[in-house]
């Protein structure tokens, strides 16, 4: 299925690519990056000109349809970022740097480049809070544990310390049920850090639900109501009480994180869980199928950037 959509003229001609591109970032005509008039840029044609250039009538200045995106000034062809992105996309679990490397046709370090920049367009602004009107009502809290966490001047825990295991990185998640999951990596579990969190992100009417740890029950009291259940005492569902789906989304990341990724250090966990809050948020269930949820990855290219400088490549090496 993967191979027929990459047929797509979109995905194998450079220009066709920019089409594809212009037509949904720009459905009521182009918008200058410069000073966002719309509708009155004119393309500017000619050998002296790269394809795909405009000149804005009111500010004069020139632009295409990458400028202000995360594909700015790079240096790969239009298509095959169209390609990266698909693949992403059509990944449940995602899809390495490495598997991205020979499936371009680009180097180890472009296709990590890239990966980062997409997982980038595919973080979201949350602009409503979960639980609230129009939704379900509900919202799971849940936390879990991935890897091995890094101590303050930036090394390595040793595998074990004092006879157990090391310090994990905390990974905090708010799915909103039959709705959409938002991801935060915490430096602790305690209700002075979930406490803030919660609050700024979950509608005050909502029915919070987790499960039966003590960090919740004061956080609690800020919401309409605070179910749970007692996880030690085998207790896993009570009516329509429940963490589970919070726990399921859970088993979709860490599969990713163990069977694609396999190390993922901590200065980047926070953008990997972004990649998988957005395929939960795009998921078949809520309607979209591979196309879709592409094209509303290119939509959130817009006014971001991500350098070399930011992500710290020298750092990060021993991503797969």
């Amino acid at each position: 299925m993967a191979s027929a959509i990459l047929n797509q003229p979109h995905f194998q001609d450079e220009g066709k690519a920019r089409e594809y591109l212009e037509a949904l970032r720009w459905p009521q005509g182009t918008v200058c990056p410069h000073c966002g008039v719309i509708g009155t840029a004119y393309k500017l044609e000619g050998t002296k000109h790269r394809p795909g250039l405009y000149k804005c009538k009111d500010c004069r200045e020139q632009f295409t349809v990458t400028v202000g995106t995360v594909f700015e000034r790079s240096k790969i062809a239009l298509n095959v970022w169209l390609q990266a992105v698909h693949l992403m996309c059509a990944s449940k679990k995602g899809i390495s740097a490495k598997q991205l490397e020979r499936m371009l046709g680009v180097t180890y370090k472009t296709a990590w480049f890239m990966s980062h920049r997409i997982r980038e367009a595919m973080t979201a602004d949350p602009k409503n809070l979960l639980g609230g009107p129009g939704s379900s009502g509900i919202v799971e809290a849940d936390e879990t544990y991935w890897g091995s966490a890094t101590a303050e001047d930036g090394t390595k825990y040793p595998a074990k310390t004092g006879g157990g295991y090391s310090p994990k990185m905390k990974i905090f998640s708010l799915v909103e049920r039959q709705g959409v999951k938002r991801t935060i990596h915490v430096p602790n579990v305690t209700a002075a850090t979930l406490g803030p969190i919660l609050k700024s992100q979950v509608a005050q009417s909502a029915r919070l639900m987790t499960d039966e740890a003590s960090y919740y029950k004061s956080i609690g009291k800020h919401f309409a109501s605070h179910e749970s259940v007692n996880h030690s005492k085998y207790e896993y569902t009570r009516g329509d009480v429940t963490s589970n789906t919070a726990e399921s989304s859970f088993a979709i990341l860490k599969r990713g994180l163990v069977g694609t990724f396999h190390s993922v250090s901590e200065q980047h966990l926070q953008r990997y869980a972004h990649e998988f809050d957005f395929k939960w948020n795009t998921r078949t269930s809520l309607g979209y199928n591979d196309a879709m949820r592409t094209d509303e990855a290119l939509k959130g290219i817009t006014g971001k950037r991500l350098t070399y400088r930011r992500i710290s490549w020298s750092a990060a090496q021993t991503h797969f």
